[in-house]
């Protein structure tokens, strides 16, 4: 039998807790959609060192999960931050668990990164720095991923509610 590195066990033991914690957010949401009596199926993965959650309809047609995302994802992030309070009630710690209801996030994130592509472009262009509107802290996240990828800066500005990216040349 080898010896298993330190890295190994170390990312062995992460791994697992992620898995906890999806379980964890799992069952809490499963409870949820009883009481709602909405129809759904609960996807768990890892993304990005994160739980990630996703409950998915089974009938793509169907929009009543639609409405646990909200208008502009404010009932999702809601969902969110409870969904991490019961992960840390049972586990003692917090999360960072990202959860999406019906793909909202994943059309949302498609979106941002092309907001972030026209700006970027901008930037390029004019050799100034762009502003983008104000953004929660997912948005601003994959905002900020897609500039590290292209190379260039940004930082994040104000305060909540108007929080937002501001994009430099690198």
């Amino acid at each position: 039998m080898s010896p298993t590195s330190p890295d190994t066990a170390a990312e062995s033991t992460s791994t697992k807790r992620l898995e906890e914690e999806g379980e964890i957010a799992a069952d809490y949401l499963e409870e949820l959609l009883d009481i709602a009596d909405l129809d759904g199926d609960i996807d768990i993965d890892i993304d990005h060192g994160r739980a990630a959650v996703e409950i998915v309809s089974e009938d793509p047609e169907d929009r009543s999960l639609r409405r646990l995302a909200g208008r502009d994802g404010e009932v999702l992030d809601a969902l969110q931050e409870l969904t991490r309070l019961a992960v840390q009630t049972k586990t003692g710690e917090r999360s960072r668990l990202m959860l999406d209801v019906a793909g909202y996030r994943a059309a949302r994130r498609a979106e941002l990164v092309s907001v972030a592509e026209e700006a970027i472009a901008r930037v390029r262009a004019s050799g100034a720095a762009v502003s983008l509107a104000a953004m929660n802290p997912f948005e601003r996240k994959v905002v900020h991923d897609a500039v590290a990828a292209a190379g260039l800066s940004s930082d994040s500005e104000g305060v909540e509610p108007d929080r937002h990216v501001v994009i430099r040349p690198a």
